[in-house]
């Protein structure tokens, strides 16, 4: 029965995963059920950094505050840089509505010179609601306009390759949707003279997210993170000259 369940449940009907698999498969739809309680309960999850926010003393004179804005790749990075004013501000799970809902909270109010934003892999995964194309779009223009408005530099960084060598990620992010994304955020980065990391060309091969550099098909594992810090870095540096 639970085999028979697994199968209507996931769409699987004629491919039944190995024994070994099945906890991986309920797990996934336990993790979505509670990622869905924490959307009644605070849908912005603007909990989630609200007592470091009241806690963070303003930017020191002359320093070089830089927030790192967005989704899983920021906020799964265990061994983010220790560098000085670089603060994470990531949220797994999180699609690009959610994150301009908490952008002042988050980005806003911390008082940095850059932002670094990275968003829009959970809008197609369809975590926050639906989402198109242009609805991704306009989250990233009015985050950038209110940057822009306060005085904050931006670096947009694509949104990371996907693989399904870990579990399948490709039918709700599908390869073409993401390289659509990534070429629109590149235009926007040429047309409000933003930086533009293109994290996906590091990291991944041909349309796939290089195996031996991502944890499981979504983000980097600690190789890919070490892979893309130069690159992140350089973009730091390239907003704040």
């Amino acid at each position: 029965m639970r085999r028979a369940w697994l199968s209507v449940l996931f769409g699987l009907t004629g491919l039944l995963p190995a024994q070994d698999q099945k906890l991986t498969l309920v797990e996934e739809l336990e993790q979505e059920n509670r990622r869905y309680i924490r959307l009644l309960s605070d849908w912005g999850q603007l909990t989630r950094y609200g007592s470091e926010n009241a806690e963070l003393k303003p930017p020191a004179a002359g320093e070089a505050r830089v927030v790192f804005f967005g989704d899983d790749i920021w906020d799964k990075w265990q061994n983010f840089p220790n560098r000085s004013g670089w603060l994470n501000r990531g949220i797994a799970n999180q699609a690009t509505p959610q994150m301009l809902v908490r952008f002042r909270q988050d980005v806003i109010a911390l008082k940095p010179k850059v932002v670094v934003i990275s968003g829009g892999t959970n809008d197609f995964a369809g975590y926050a609601g639906p989402a198109t194309e242009g609805t991704i779009a306009e989250n990233y223009q009015t985050m950038v306009e209110l940057a822009k408005l306060h005085g904050i530099r931006v670096v947009l960084t694509s949104v990371t390759p996907i693989c399904d060598c870990f579990r399948i990620l490709s039918e709700r992010r599908p390869a073409g949707k993401i390289l659509g994304l990534n070429g629109w955020l590149k235009g926007l980065a040429k047309k409000e003279g933003l930086v533009y990391a293109d994290l996906y060309a590091v990291l991944g091969q041909g349309r796939n997210f290089r195996q031996e550099l991502t944890a499981d098909g979504l983000v980097p594992n600690e190789r890919g993170y070490a892979t893309i810090l130069p690159f992140i870095e350089k973009a730091v540096a390239e907003a704040l000259n």
